[in-house]
């Protein structure tokens, strides 16, 4: 079964062509950083009309380059939810027409499910069950996922997630838009000092998250002497330090040995390295999308919409959107 994917949840558009025998068929995204950067953050007029000038053609290119046609399709995934409405009417709409037209089943994919099943896509994917940690610009979660749709929320952020926090600290030190990266490069120049940023609910006794005191702790360091680089660098390992000790909690709570990371914050080097380390250290499995599939991506849609169609007769035209939809909410095929 082939089953093209669209994502058009934000600021980028992904396409993606994945075939349930012989893996991922091809891909192509177009990131809408350089329009946005203006602004300092995402305009959703803006990143709905660019969806609807990139989606066809991004198809296109896609088919062309994995030498099909969309005759060969035999489904259509398509970001429903969580998103910005307007960019995922865009992705909704044009998905449910071509599945109309074509006449082949289109299911409505959730974004964190997406991310959840991203490093399903390598080579040798983890097997199930798993922790995971879902850690993007809008959420961190840890999840016990026992299978397609079996999802167990077992934390949550009470307030910022992890990407919010970083891209408000490069608000907060003069960093161009996105912050994430670019405070991890800042982080690179810093050093160790005295400066000690807090490390909220580390030893809350449970798996839940808050990094938004941690955010006002940068915001009074930053108004006083210290570099930016090693407050850009302090931030990064209080961030880190909490993720990576709640996962390793996580992992001793359900008695499980294995655990994935995916979102963009996933990709952030530093995060990694601990996870590689605390692994090594409490003898666990952790495994990563590639780069390119932690930030969002036609693929991660396209494979989460097939594990799904695997087990339906067929979708149901429904032409709905989710912004708000708890990934709780989902339940296995």
């Amino acid at each position: 079964m082939i089953v093209l994917g669209i994502e058009s949840s934000c600021d980028e558009t992904g396409i993606a062509l994945y075939d349930t025998t012989c893996g991922l068929l091809g891909h192509a995204l177009h990131s809408q950083i350089r329009m946005h950067a203006e602004y300092g953050g995402v305009v959703p007029e803006l990143a709905s009309r660019d969806h609807i000038r990139r989606v066809l053609p991004l198809t296109e290119q896609v088919l062309r380059e994995s030498g099909h046609t969309l005759e060969d399709i035999d489904a259509i995934a398509y970001t429903q939810g969580p998103g910005l409405a307007g960019a995922l009417l865009v992705g909704t709409s044009i998905a449910e027409a071509l599945a109309f037209t074509l006449d082949i089943p289109a299911i409505g994919v959730h974004h964190l499910e997406g991310h959840l099943l991203a490093p399903l896509l390598e080579d040798n994917p983890p097997a199930f069950p798993f922790v995971a940690l879902l850690v993007s610009g809008g959420h961190t979660q840890l999840m016990r996922v026992s299978g397609i749709g079996e999802y167990e929320l077992l934390g949550d952020t009470l307030d910022d997630a992890a990407g919010e926090a970083f891209d408000k600290t490069a608000k907060l030190l003069g960093l161009e838009y996105p912050g994430g990266p670019a405070v991890s490069r800042l982080a690179e120049q810093g050093r160790a000092s005295t400066l000690k940023l807090p490390r909220p609910m580390l030893n809350s006794g449970n798996l839940d998250f808050s990094f938004s005191g941690l955010k006002t702790a940068v915001l009074t360091a930053s108004q006083g002497k210290t570099a930016r680089e090693d407050i850009a660098y302090a931030f990064q390992e209080a961030v880190v330090e909490v993720l990576t000790t709640k996962c390793t909690h996580a992992l001793e709570q359900t008695g499980l040995d294995r655990l994935i990371v995916s979102g963009g914050v996933g990709a952030n080097k530093r995060l990694r390295e601990s996870l590689n380390r605390a692994a090594i250290k409490h003898r666990f499995e952790v495994a990563y999308p590639r780069l390119e599939f932690c930030t969002d991506n036609g693929a991660m849609i396209a494979f989460a919409g097939a594990m799904r169609l695997k087990h339906l007769q067929a979708g149901n035209h429904a032409f709905t959107v989710r912004p708000r939809w708890d990934l709780a909410e989902l339940t296995a095929p």
